[in-house]
């Protein structure tokens, strides 16, 4: 996440002192004042700057921690879902994606959107075949999907009784809102209009189940995002219809609160227009999915029977998803969102390791019976879910519940810290679902240390800026965000001082007027390329300290890291890729993706040999086997993957038309 930190190798002894730093435990810092790290520092509640520092350490190759590198796949130079899932699925990446978007730096940037294009690039139009069977379906024009790979989509959730399955109608309300997202922080107007014809596609396959009668959205056995717990309206004989989901509704207003910008965004001032009034109808239509504590119930079936209004006799469950994402997304007021949390708080059940759960008590309005997979607890039933938490945590910033954040960060490091990031979480979020691999890793659980990170802002992005709301923990005084925030071109260092309201802003060290007691507004057209935006709480005059007006890395030092592997001609690859780096960089290609991969497996060989000199200094607690053995491998699997990628693309461009993809061949090629 720190590009100046990629831009250079750095020596191996001052790898070592920061890596020395980073694995002093939590609880050390406690009683500090005052933090310094690489993502974060600060002044305050140390334990809180602490958990931050260590949610941006996941995002970038990292000694001792699994990190977001390791789900790097050559196959379509994208990111993958885990080592045991080859594919890339909306649902569990729905809360990691949209928490991280952001602070994604290249490559990650192009990798996810590779991923994302397996989605957007065989989505449904009526003809093609998305599989060989069983998912061999034609799906409707504009659906998405449960999850793709190369060659091959499935457009219904692929598991359980898939012959009575819906269309994947929330998976395509939430595809929708991460790559709208996407493209309203990036400001790419090619990739706009590339992605926005299919969007809008998208938009129209959701409005052909909304009920004109009363705007709400109909779906059918599985057509939910966490499927396919929902079996939708069950008649009275035995068959199963489509009932009034309420986490459509909810994604769906998501989607079309980023859809109208990105309308705005492309001059298309109609078509914003009518996606306003068609968002407008939508949420008025979900008044009828509240009930009286203001909380949001399940679905509501044709007939007016009512699931999810919790302590009711039938479908006496409480939905956690609807309710945390209406107040992530800001689909609810303020006085709404409380109510809806003060309801969350009162189920003790529903949060029992910390984590939140998708329901509680148990389904009683499954197709199949809650028993063995499909137990309380254990999958859809009552598993636990990261990409949930993710939006959970966004829940909780927006309302300032920073204990219970600080809780689920805390929570999840009991997992990260023995390499089981495993989704789902069995036995109501305490133990892995793998239990027999000797390590975890999924996309699904960098959701959480996303969200603990985007928390603080919040970021609202629209056609005209880019709004910040400060969440910062009470018990924080002063806080730098040493990691730029991405708004288009423009990069974004962010720094807070003092408690309470906002009550006065600098960029760059002028007065900035364009903020009220709660939100910062920086409008695109008059914020700086490069912006230090300093935020003043409660009064306060100045920072204890003077802050730099660019973020440091560490200091360059051109010698050359030891050995990396134990393989004399593995080890020459990577100094090919070095070699190609300094090349780039002399052709003024440096700020390219391709740079930034050849940077980033130049980071991860570093990290990997800094990992076996903190090993053999016992610096780092070693696991249990097999599963030490599998976490070191797990760092050597990586940096030939990542190495294998970043060839097989450059390969590509050995014939390519485009000059300076050509150009990167012949230094890539050049011995």
């Amino acid at each position: 996440m720190k590009p100046s930190q990629l831009a250079r190798p750095i020596s191996l002894s001052l790898a070592l002192a920061v890596s020395l730093v980073a694995l002093i435990p939590i609880g050390t810092w406690a009683a500090a004042e005052r933090f310094e790290g690489e993502h974060y520092r600060g002044v305050g509640d140390a334990e809180y700057l602490r958990l931050l520092e260590t949610a941006g350490r996941m995002f970038e190759p990292d000694a001792r921690l699994q990190n977001l590198p390791m789900l790097y796949m050559p196959a379509w130079n994208g990111l993958v879902e885990g080592p045991t899932w080859d594919a890339w699925w909306i649902q569990n990446s729905y809360g990691t994606t949209y928490s991280i978007l952001p602070l994604l730096r290249e490559p990650f940037l192009t990798f996810l959107q590779n991923s994302q294009d397996l989605w957007f690039d065989q989505m449904g139009d009526g003809k093609r075949v998305g599989a060989s069977s069983p998912f061999n379906w034609v799906a409707p024009d504009g659906c998405l999907c449960d999850a793709a790979r190369p060659g091959w989509i499935v457009y219904k959730q692929g598991d359980g009784r898939t012959k009575i399955h819906d269309w994947g109608m929330e998976f395509t309300a939430a595809g929708l809102v991460l790559q709208s997202e996407l493209l309203l922080i990036s400001r790419d107007t090619k990739a706009i209009a590339r992605y926005l014809p299919k969007l809008e596609r998208c938009a129209a396959f959701i409005e052909t189940r909304r009920d004109p009668t009363n705007n709400l959205f109909l779906a059918g056995p599985a057509g939910n995002l966490l499927a396919p717990s929902f079996a939708g309206w069950k008649r009275s004989d035995g068959t199963y219809d489509k009932a009034y989901l309420t986490g459509l509704s909810i994604t769906y207003l998501a989607a079309l609160d980023r859809l109208v910008e990105l309308e705005k965004l492309a001059g298309r001032s109609d078509q914003a227009q009518r996606f306003v009034g068609l968002r407008a109808s939508a949420l008025k239509g979900l008044q009828q999915l509240t009930t009286d504590e203001g909380y949001f119930i399940r679905s509501l079936d044709p007939d007016g029977t009512r699931h999810g209004v919790y302590g009711a006799a039938t479908h006496g469950y409480f939905e956690a998803s609807p309710n945390h994402d209406a107040i992530a997304f800001r689909i609810t007021d303020e006085a709404q969102s409380e109510r809806i949390f003060q309801k969350i708080a009162s189920l003790p059940g529903l949060r029992p390791y910390d984590f939140v759960l998708p329901n509680y008590p148990s389904y009683d309005d499954m197709y199949e019976k809650p028993e063995g997979l499909w137990g309380y607890g254990t999958w859809v039933n009552g598993g636990h879910w990261s990409t949930c938490e993710a939006r959970m945590i966004l829940a909780y910033y927006r309302l300032g519940k920073f204990d219970d954040a600080r809780r689920s960060m805390l929570k999840l490091l009991t997992f990260a810290e023995k390499f089981r990031m495993d989704n789902p979480l069995v036995k109501f979020g305490s133990d892995v679902y793998q239990p027999k691999q000797p390590v975890n890793l999924t996309y699904d659980a960098f959701g959480p240390p996303a969200a603990f990170m985007r928390g603080l802002f919040e970021y609202l992005y629209r056609a005209d800026g880019l709004t910040l709301v400060p969440h910062i923990p009470p018990g924080v005084t002063e806080l730098e965000q040493r990691d730029p925030v991405r708004f288009g071109k423009k990069k974004i260092y962010l720094s807070v001082i003092g408690r309470g309201g906002v009550t006065a802003v600098k960029v760059n060290g002028r007065k900035w007027n364009s903020f009220d007691g709660k939100s910062v507004f920086l409008a695109y057209d008059k914020t700086p390329d490069s912006a230090r935006v300093e935020i003043f709480l409660g009064g306060a005059k100045s920072s204890a300290r003077q802050l730099p007006k660019v973020t440091p890395g560490l200091k360059a030092n051109n010698s050359k890291p030891t050995t990396v592997t134990s393989d004399d001609q593995f080890d020459k690859r990577v100094d090919h890729v070095r070699e190609f780096d300094r090349q780039l960089r002399a052709a003024r290609l440096g700020d390219t993706y391709e740079a930034a991969h050849a940077k980033l497996i130049l980071e991860f060989a570093e990290v990997t040999a800094v990992r076996r000199e903190l090993l053999k200094m016992e610096k780092i607690n070693r696991l249990p086997e097999p599963t030490q053995t599998a976490a070191d491998k797990s760092y050597d699997e990586t940096l030939v993957k990542l190495c294998n990628g970043l060839e097989s693309v450059l390969k590509s461009y050995e014939r390519s038309p485009d000059t300076t993809r050509n150009k990167m061949f012949q230094l890539w090629s050049h011995d």
